[in-house]
C-alpha cells in the first residue's frame, strides 16, 4: 500500500469489510470456473457456500485477450451441457495449417511431420472474452456474487501471516494521492482462502510469490508478449474454421510465431507472439507484427478487410518447470497467475479452468472440515495427480527449445515426434526475461517500415479500437522505484527498451525545456498487458492496478 493510501484510510477510515468463505481475484475462466465449481459442489451437498469474485474491468471478458483455439475438456467437465447451455463455442476446426515463412515465400508443413501438440481437430475457434462473459453469466445464476470494476489493491495477512482476504482500492483518488469530490474508500473483504486468478503477471500474485517465496527452487518465469487484431475480411477469402500458425519470418533467430483464426461471419483474430527473453533492445514486437502482416501469404487475407478491435496481453509461458508453488496458509494461485499455459498448444484456457476447478474442490473440502487459512495442499495432489499434469509434462521442454527461434524447430520435432515429449531430461530456463537484454551499443538500430493505415497501423490508432480509457485524474499506475534509472540508466545503456517494448505507446522519451531527455508516461494508453513488469532491465517499472474499471474494453477479442 502506498503511503498516500494509507493515509486516505486513517483519515476517512475504516474500511467497511464483507465476509466470505472464497474470494477469489479476477473474473477470468479460471476465477470463475473456481466460483462455479464450488457452488455446484454445495448444491450437490446441500451446504452453503458464500463466494465472491472481484474484477478490475468493467464487466468479466472486458480485459479478457487471448487467440483462442479452445481445448473444450476441461469446460465438458465443468458443464457436461455446455452445448445446450449456449456457451459461445461456434466454430470447431476445421482445417490446420503450419507455414514457415521465409522473407518471400511460404512453406506448409506436411501433416505427418507436425507433432500431436498440433493437432486441433476438436477444438474450437472462440472468442475468449464472449467465453468469459458467458461463465459470469452461469456463475451469477448459481449465486455467486460478482464485483465487476473493483480491484483488488491489497493483500490483507492475519496475524500469524497467513492470507485473510483482499481490500479494493480506493476510488476518487486524483493525480496527487488526494481525496477528490468523488472519493470512495476501498472495502475489505475477507475469507477462509483467498484464490488468486489474474492472469499473467498478477499485480498481487506477484506480491504472495514474493511473501512466501513460493518460486524457491523453481526456474525462472518465461513470458511472452501477445498482440492481437481482429479483422472482418473478404468473404472470399475466408474459411471458417481454419487455423493457421506460422514461425520465421520476420524473426528468425528470436522465439515468436503468428496465428489466423477464422472465426464466424467472416472474422479472423490475427496475432503475433514474441518471446520476452530477446537480446536486442531495438527490437519491437509491435511493429514485427504489423511487418508480418506484410508477408506475401498473409496479406491477401486482409486486403479489402477492415480492423474491427486491437490489443495486448503478456503471455506466462515458462511451463511445468516455472510453476511456483501453488498454495500458501489462506489461499491458493491459479490460472495465469501461477503460469499454466501449455506453450506447445498454444492454449492455456483449458488449463486455467482445470486449475480452477481442483482449487475449488480443495477448499470446498476443507470448509467441510472447518478449516481456515491453512494451506490447501490437496490442490497441489490432485494436480499432480491429474491430465494437465501430465500434459504439462509433456510439453516441458517446447519452450527451451523454441527459445532459439526457427532453429529450435526441428529439436521440438525431435522432443514431440519422436520422443514422444518422454526424454529423460528436463531443460530449464536459466534467465528471467529482463536479464537477458543486452547493451544497445551491441547491435544496430532496427528501422522499421512507415505504417500505411490500411493493413499496417501506429500505436495509437490501435489504441483507440481497444476502447482503452483510465479515469485522467488519477495517480499513474505504472510506478517507477527510483525515477532517474529511465534516463540514468535505460536510455543511455539500452536506447530507451520501454519506448519499444510496450504494445500501447505509454513510453516515450521527450526532451526538456532545458533540452534534457525524460522518460514520459502516458498512462491512459495502457492496454494491462505487463510487458513492462516484466522486460524493464532493472525491475525499475512496477504495474500497480489502477482504479477499478480502467482499462481496455475488449467486445470480442
Amino acid at each position: 500500500m502506498t503511503s498516500s493510501a494509507q493515509t486516505l484510510i486513517e483519515q476517512f477510515g475504516p474500511r467497511d469489510a464483507m465476509e466470505f468463505d472464497v474470494v477469489v481475484v479476477g473474473a477470468g475462466p479460471a476465477g470463475l470456473s473456481a466460483a462455479i465449481k464450488l457452488k455446484q459442489l454445495a448444491a450437490a451437498s446441500g451446504r452453503e457456500v458464500s463466494v465472491c469474485v472481484l474484477e478490475k474491468g468493467g464487466e468479466p471478458g472486458a480485459h479478457i485477450l487471448s487467440g483462442a483455439v479452445m481445448d473444450p475438456k476441461a469446460l465438458t467437465e465443468l458443464f457436461p451441457n455446455w452445448k445446450e447451455l449456449g456457451a459461445p463455442l461456434n466454430t470447431e476446426v476445421t482445417e490446420d495449417r503450419v507455414l514457415v515463412l521465409t522473407e518471400t515465400k511460404a512453406f506448409k508443413t506436411p501433416s505427418w511431420l507436425l507433432p500431436a501438440c498440433f493437432e486441433n481437430h476438436g477444438n474450437y475457434i472462440v472468442s475468449l472474452a464472449n467465453v468469459t462473459r458467458w461463465l459470469g453469466q452461469q456463475a451469477e445464476a448459481l449465486g455467486v456474487e460478482v464485483f465487476p470494476g473493483f480491484a483488488a489493491a491489497e493483500v490483507l495477512y492475519n496475524d500469524d501471516g497467513s492470507v485473510r482476504g483482499v481490500a479494493t482500492g480506493n476510488m476518487g483518488v486524483d493525480r496527487h494521492g488526494e481525496a477528490s469530490a468523488a472519493f470512495q474508500l476501498g472495502m475489505e473483504l475477507h475469507a477462509k482462502y483467498t484464490l488468486f486468478a489474474e492472469g499473467a503477471r498478477g499485480h498481487l500474485g506477484k506480491q504472495v510469490m514474493a511473501k512466501f517465496d513460493l518460486n524457491k527452487g523453481k526456474d525462472p518465469q518465461s513470458y511472452g508478449i501477445g498482440i492481437k487484431e481482429l479483422w472482418e475480411i473478404d468473404p472470399k477469402q475466408h474459411k471458417q474454421g481454419l487455423v493457421v500458425h506460422t514461425t520465421g519470418w520476420p524473426m528468425f533467430d528470436q522465439y515468436s510465431g503468428s496465428f489466423l483464426y477464422h472465426l464466424e461471419n467472416n472474422q479472423v483474430a490475427v496475432g503475433y507472439v514474441v518471446g520476452l527473453a530477446y537480446e536486442n533492445p531495438y527490437i519491437s514486437p509491435y511493429e514485427e507484427f504489423q511487418r508480418f502482416k506484410t508477408h506475401p501469404a498473409i496479406r491477401g487475407f486482409f486486403e479489402g478487410g477492415k480492423r474491427i478491435s486491437y490489443g495486448a496481453r503478456a503471455i506466462t509461458a515458462g511451463g511445468l518447470q516455472s510453476l511456483p508453488k501453488l498454495t500458501f496458509p489462506g489461499g491458493a494461485l491459479i490460472g495465469c497467475d501461477a503460469g499454466f499455459l501449455n506453450m506447445s498448444r498454444i492454449k492455456g484456457s483449458h488449463a486455467a479452468i482445470k486449475t480452477g476447478m481442483l482449487a475449488a474442490e480443495a477448499a470446498f473440502d476443507a470448509l467441510g472440515a472447518n478449516r481456515q487459512h491453512d494451506e490447501l495442499t490437496a490442490y497441489t495432489t490432485a494436480f499432480e495427480a491429474s491430465w494437465l499434469h501430465e500434459e504439462l509434462h509433456t510439453a516441458r521442454n517446447v519452450k527451451p527449445l523454441l527459445k532459439r527461434g526457427t532453429y529450435g524447430s526441428p529439436l521440438v520435432w525431435l522432443d514431440q515426434v519422436l520422443l514422444r515429449g518422454k526424454a529423460p531430461w528436463t531443460l530449464h530456463h536459466s534467465k528471467a526475461d529482463h536479464e537477458c537484454l543486452r547493451p544497445a551499443a551491441d547491435f544496430a538500430p532496427i528501422t522499421y517500415p512507415k505504417p500505411d493505415g490500411k493493413l499496417t497501423f501506429d500505436r495509437l490508432s490501435s489504441v483507440f479500437i481497444s476502447n482503452t480509457n483510465h479515469a485522467e485524474d488519477q495517480p499513474i499506475h505504472l510506478t517507477l522505484k527510483d525515477a532517474s534509472i529511465p534516463v540514468g540508466v535505460n536510455l543511455s545503456k539500452y536506447a530507451g527498451p520501454e519506448s519499444r517494448y510496450c504494445p500501447a505507446g505509454v513510453y516515450e522519451f521527450v526532451k526538456t525545456d532545458e533540452g534534457q531527455d525524460r522518460l514520459q508516461i502516458n498512462a491512459q494508453n495502457c492496454v494491462h498487458c505487463k510487458t513492462c513488469d516484466i522486460k524493464d532491465p532493472t525491475q525499475n517499472i512496477v504495474w500497480v492496478t489502477p482504479e477499478g474499471g480502467g482499462g481496455p474494453n475488449y467486445p470480442s477479442m
